[in-house]
C-alpha cells in the first residue's frame, strides 16, 4: 500500500465509481514517482456540479457539455423540447453515475498515458 495511492482515493472517492476503488488502488501503488505526475494531472469532473447543472440547465445539454459528451450535449440542446422534458429529467437520475464512468476512463487513460513510457 502506499500514501500515493491512499491519499488520492480518499481526496477523489466522491468522483469515481466505488466498485473500482480496488483497481485503482492496485494500478496506482504500481507507478513510479515519475508517472505520478500524469495521474495528477488527470481532471476529473464532479458529479454533484453535473447534477446541478443537469438540474438548473439541463434543457440546454449543459450537464453533458460538462462531463465531455459534446454530441450528447448537442442532441439534448436540440431534442429536449421533443421529449416534453423527459430527457433532462431522466438524466437527473444518471448524471452522477455517467461522471463516475467519465473520470474512470480519463484516470485510466491517464495511467495508461503514463505507464507506456518508462521513465527512468
Amino acid at each position: 500500500m502506499s500514501v500515493f495511492s491512499d491519499a488520492y482515493l480518499a481526496a477523489n472517492a466522491d468522483n469515481l465509481p466505488p466498485e473500482a476503488i480496488p483497481m485503482l488502488r492496485q494500478r496506482l501503488d504500481a507507478l513510479t514517482e515519475n508517472q505520478k505526475a500524469y495521474v495528477l494531472a488527470a481532471n476529473l469532473k464532479s458529479p454533484t456540479t453535473a447534477l446541478i447543472f443537469s438540474i438548473f440547465l439541463g434543457h440546454f445539454g449543459v450537464d453533458r457539455f460538462y462531463i465531455g459528451h459534446i454530441g450528447l450535449g448537442v442532441a439534448k440542446l436540440f431534442l429536449s423540447w421533443m421529449t416534453l422534458g423527459i430527457w433532462p429529467f431522466i438524466d437527473w437520475f444518471l448524471i452522477m453515475g455517467t461522471t463516475r464512468q467519465v473520470n474512470l476512463e480519463t484516470l485510466n487513460n491517464s495511467i495508461n498515458a503514463a505507464t507506456m513510457f518508462q521513465t527512468y
